[in-house]
């Protein structure tokens, strides 16, 4: 027994070191929040109250803003909804001939990458993609355990607006009803996810919810309450509603995503009554669906989750009400790449708010790390988790594009240029923001900018990514 007894105590001291190693790990993982709460809201502005917009009744926004880190500035690297989201969900950048226009497909243009949703359904969770995720609702739908998306029947809430929807193309740009939440998509969707999270809250499995909201997508429709919110004697024109002559021609178009509805001229100006109309709808559907997020926000506190759970909020791409003349998206002036981005993580944020420069793509490689997940070499974003952690980013610019328009974004400075299939310019654009936030003064022709333009120029083809052209 004399000679048995030392190893017996060594053995017991093994035994009680690897008890303790093995619950730190257990501890460290399980202090990992591992939910994530995914809110993608359509052609939403960073005209919010936590960005300084103090016009704008957005209260449940305003309260996750407080309680999250805040993007003072995130681009999207396309500003159209569906190449935007299929670039978010994959981490990939657009380039000439991938994530395109509206209508991309991530099946289509990135079959090979792994995405967000795909990569957290192989380690165990449980994924649900909810009303608008990706444009259409059948793309990588493998990645996916379940897809819902409510009829669209119910955008609009009138039977006589729906039925001058189906004869004349998308029917009224805005719509002004007495009418219940629920009536909307968005409505709808929000009592989709309130149930989901109670049937996880049984399940116990760590989940991948999305929450895709439509509005404030046109057409500006939601119930008259949130109308009532916003007088429009008080609605003035953006003091940017001029297009100078120093800007390329390239930089405009006809806004034909708005010209589809009725009462909109095919060509020229808006009336100002009409331009205010539909700035006033615009506002009226952020109060909407902030009081929608903020009933999905309530049940998860209320079935006490909200602690073990990443709220991200993110809008597809930015959009134009009137500013440079336009309408919509599809340009690359800040207002229609510029968008708003918030993230809640639990123990860690509190309403900071930084200006480091962030780009789209990073939301997966940050995501991923955030619930401790190796990152696909797929994906072509950086993690801004040292930002979430107190820390800085060594990254401090974007690339933006649409269609033959390719933006760098550095600083205050925005650098846009129009390449052909070679990558050859054929048009530039140059802003500072610290002199010309509202982009009324193109520098990219001025003499005194030239060496300057060529730096911008070198930096862009850095940057776009080595795939850009091919």
């Amino acid at each position: 027994m004399s000679k048995i007894y030392p190893y017996l105590i060594s053995f017991l001291i093994l035994f009680t070191a690897c008890k303790v190693q093995k619950k730190e790990t257990i501890n460290t993982v399980n202090n990992k929040p591992k939910n994530i709460l995914f809110i993608a809201v359509d052609d939403l502005r960073p005209e919010l109250n936590f960005y300084g917009a103090k016009h704008i009744k957005s209260p449940n926004l305003d309260k996750l803003a407080s309680q999250s880190l805040v993007f003072n500035k995130a681009y999207c690297n396309i500003p159209v909804c569906g190449a935007s989201r299929a670039s978010v969900l994959t981490g990939a950048r657009p380039t000439r001939n991938r994530f395109i226009d509206f209508n991309t497909k991530k099946d289509e243009d990135f079959p090979n990458g792994t995405s967000l949703p795909a990569l957290l359904k192989q380690n165990g969770y449980q994924t649900i993609s909810n009303g608008k995720i990706y444009h259409y609702n059948k793309d990588d739908k493998n990645a996916w355990n379940e897809i819902w998306q409510p009829a669209r029947r119910w955008r609009y809430a009138t039977e006589e607006a729906f039925e001058l929807r189906k004869k004349q193309g998308r029917g009224m740009p805005t719509e002004n009803a007495e009418t219940p939440d629920s009536t909307y998509l968005d409505g709808k969707l929000a009592l989709k996810v309130i149930k989901d999270l109670q049937k996880l809250k049984q399940s116990k499995q760590s989940f991948f919810l999305t929450m895709g909201v439509v509005k404030p997508h046109l057409p500006f429709n939601a119930p008259k309450k949130y109308w009532d919110l916003y007088d429009r004697k008080n609605i003035q024109l953006p003091v940017s509603y001029q297009q100078p002559k120093t800007t390329p021609k390239e930089a405009f178009h006809n806004f034909g995503e708005l010209r589809k509805y009725a009462t909109i001229p095919k060509k020229g100006d808006l009336s100002e009554d009409m331009a205010k109309q539909l700035i006033h709808g615009y506002y009226a559907c952020v109060s909407y669906i902030d009081a929608q997020i903020g009933l999905v926000l309530d049940e998860l506190k209320r079935l006490e989750l909200e602690e073990d759970t990443i709220v991200i909020l993110w809008g597809d791409h930015g959009w134009n009400l009137g500013d440079h003349k336009l309408w919509s998206k599809h340009v690359t002036f800040e207002t229609a790449l510029r968008t708003p981005l918030l993230i809640k993580v639990p123990g860690k944020t509190k309403g900071t708010k930084t200006n480091a420069i962030t780009e789209y793509i990073d939301i997966y490689p940050s995501l991923a790390e955030l619930v401790g997940l190796e990152v696909p070499k797929t994906v072509d974003g950086k993690s801004f988790v040292p930002i979430i952690n107190g820390g800085k980013s060594d990254k401090d610019w974007a690339v933006s594009k649409f269609k033959d328009a390719v933006t760098l974004i550095k600083g205050d400075i925005f650098y846009t240029e129009w390449t052909n299939d070679d990558g050859v310019a054929y048009a530039r654009m140059l802003f500072d923001h610290k002199k010309d936030p509202l982009e009324l003064d193109n520098l990219a022709e001025k003499p005194a900018y030239q060496e300057k333009v060529k730096e911008l120029a070198i930096e862009l083809r850095e940057k776009w990514g080595k795939d850009f052209l091919k």
